[in-house]
């Protein structure tokens, strides 16, 4: 580097996790909330609908929601029937300004992406810049573990991108079982210390950290879950801003 020359700053990483959107929600808001994170007024977004199998209605309702916003251009990239050879699949998913994960099974979708190489291109758009966000196993799979009902009943797991330090949970008030189960395995141990999220809630990871947590319901909120060092958990909602 040449004396009096500034290095150019790294990008901010971000994760956000969504507790909706365009697949369960009809205002728009969290997924606006998301957007106003991009950086920039165009905005490529591409969905991943692997977790669902690419469920070709799953795909038609994310087009259907952001095909008609404004200087948005999304994108899906799909595996099940992939079309990409590998140098075309790095360039498409690193020319992306977003990249939006769809619910379904967390467990599989992981053990695809890996197949695909996907898993590597995600930490490579991660490190770049690039915003990642998803709801269920779209969020779930950015952390260490997570919740989930992959193999049916609800479980943990120990398996994710490792992105966000901890583990994640989803319809944590939405869903019978989700609150105890996920406790319980938080105190024991089975997954670290992390995050529930009730659904319609959104919260943003900055280089790994929490940096803001929203909420579109007026009772719903982000949890923080840890053990209590006595064989159970403690658990603090946290202060969402509600989004108008």
């Amino acid at each position: 580097m040449r004396a009096g020359t500034n290095p150019t700053p790294s990008p901010r990483r971000r994760v956000a996790l969504l507790g909706g959107g365009f697949s369960s929600d009809d205002d728009g808001l969290l997924d606006d909330w998301m957007l106003s994170h991009v950086r920039t007024d165009w905005p490529r977004i591409c969905f991943l609908p692997t977790a669902s199998g690419d469920a070709p209605e799953y795909v038609e309702r994310f087009l259907d929601a952001f095909r008609p916003r404004r200087h948005c251009m999304p994108s899906v990239l799909p595996l099940f029937e992939r079309e990409l050879d590998n140098d075309a699949l790095r360039a498409h998913l690193l020319a992306q300004d977003v990249v939006y994960v769809g619910g379904g099974n967390t467990a599989n979708m992981l053990a695809v992406w890996r197949v695909h190489g996907v898993d590597r291109l995600l930490r490579e758009a991660y490190d770049r810049g690039t915003l990642l966000c998803g709801i269920s196993a779209g969020a779930n799979c950015w952390a260490e573990g997570s919740h989930t009902d992959s193999f049916g009943p609800l479980t943990f797991l120990r398996d994710g991108l490792g992105l966000l330090p901890g583990s994640v949970c989803p319809h944590y008030d939405s869903e019978p079982g989700r609150r105890p189960s996920y406790r319980s395995a938080v105190a024991a141990g089975s997954l670290p210390a992390g995050w529930a999220l009730d659904d319609g809630t959104g919260a943003l990871f900055t280089d790994g950290r929490l940096t803001e947590t929203v909420t579109r319901l007026p009772h719903a909120r982000v949890h923080r879950v840890e053990p209590d060092g006595r064989g159970g958990a403690d658990e603090q909602a946290l202060e969402c801003r509600p989004l108008p």
